[in-house]
């Protein structure tokens, strides 16, 4: 019997984010993600494995709740663009603990985009000001549609004011949105695009310590989503930004490491979302507070992502099998079956 294995390729991502509705996905994933935050301590949790070079970095993230174990490949390229490839491309895997024989091998760029603009989204509804409706996007490349509909879907705005350093960027983000029921201002400063926004995500793709926002930019009772700063030497606001902030993160081990938070000593307070969605910790508790959400991606978000893939496949059948796991008659056998297929 053939241990097959399925796949969910590029074509049939695409196919199945159709089939359900982007904004709905959006909404199923962040339900889901926060789903398994209330589950926190189930899950094996350490900070993704790392491999650094001069130009970019590949990564590991894995996890279990021990029952089914989750790794996604991911790298990060920034000048990747620069060759007319993605800066960021992945792929994921589930696995049945008890076994240890795979259930599920998915590419996740798409996905990824997706969850990221998910999580950001479930995390602002606990974060942002109440009845925000505008939203200042920093930065507008391939992950900035996705953003800007998952809070849309999620958070209920109604208004995005786009600004990147480079105006092409910002125009086909613009064009995309188009006709999504969205209010889309291109913006020609950052300072122009956080006038009158309520909640500021920046995702920007450079491998430096910018400084995409300076502490003057800013008003009281904002929330920021920092989403580009995510790995050692990459970060998107000023250090002063931080210090009067509220900070939430995902896994502090990780963030700290990665997030804009890397440039604070290590003992300064943090506080883990999954305790605010829990009930354990208190999210924005006054209307002048500035709350930070400092976003590095973390892989229990993955898992929730695979799962909820995994999840869709009977009702879609957007799948194919894969033969690759080996499945002797005998399982001692292994060099038979292999002579036995010449």
């Amino acid at each position: 019997m053939l241990n097959l294995v399925p796949f969910v390729s590029v074509d049939r991502m695409m196919k199945l984010v159709h089939r359900i509705g982007v904004e709905r996905m959006l909404t199923d994933l962040a339900t889901a993600i926060e789903t398994d935050f209330l589950r926190w301590g189930q899950f094996d949790k350490t900070p993704r494995i790392a491999s650094h070079s001069d130009v970019g970095v590949i990564e590991l993230m894995p996890t279990s709740d021990g029952q089914t174990y989750g790794f996604k490949y991911v790298n990060g390229h920034p000048s990747n663009m620069k060759r007319g490839l993605q800066t960021v491309t992945a792929f994921g895997l589930l696995a049945d603990v008890e076994t240890g024989y795979p259930v599920l091998l998915s590419e996740m760029t798409i996905l990824t985009a997706l969850r990221t603009a998910a999580t950001s989204a479930m995390a602002a509804k606990w974060l942002a000001p109440r009845g925000a409706t505008t939203m200042a996007l920093i930065g507008n490349g391939a992950q900035a549609e996705f953003q800007a509909l998952a809070f849309k879907a999620v958070c209920g705005l109604t208004e995005v004011r786009l600004y990147d350093i480079d105006p092409t960027a910002t125009a086909k983000c613009a064009k995309n949105l188009a006709g999504t029921g969205l209010t889309v201002t291109p913006c020609r400063t950052a300072e122009d695009a956080i006038l009158g926004a309520q909640i500021i995500t920046t995702v920007t793709a450079d491998k430096t310590n910018a400084t995409i926002l300076s502490d003057n930019m800013l008003g009281a009772g904002v929330h920021i989503n920092g989403v580009g700063g995510d790995c050692p030497g990459k970060t998107e606001l000023h250090r002063d930004i931080l210090t009067r902030s509220s900070i939430f993160v995902e896994y502090p081990p990780q963030t700290r490491i990665e997030g804009e938070i890397q440039q604070l000593p290590p003992d300064h307070p943090v506080t883990e979302l999954w305790e605010v969605i829990a009930g354990r910790a208190t999210g924005r508790t006054d209307p002048a507070q500035v709350t930070l959400f400092d976003s590095v991606g973390f892989a229990i978000e993955d898992f929730s992502a695979l799962n909820y893939i995994r999840s869709k496949l009977a009702e879609t059948g957007l799948y194919e099998d894969l033969d690759m796991i080996a499945d002797p008659d005998d399982p001692r056998d292994l060099f038979g079956m292999l002579l036995r297929a010449a």
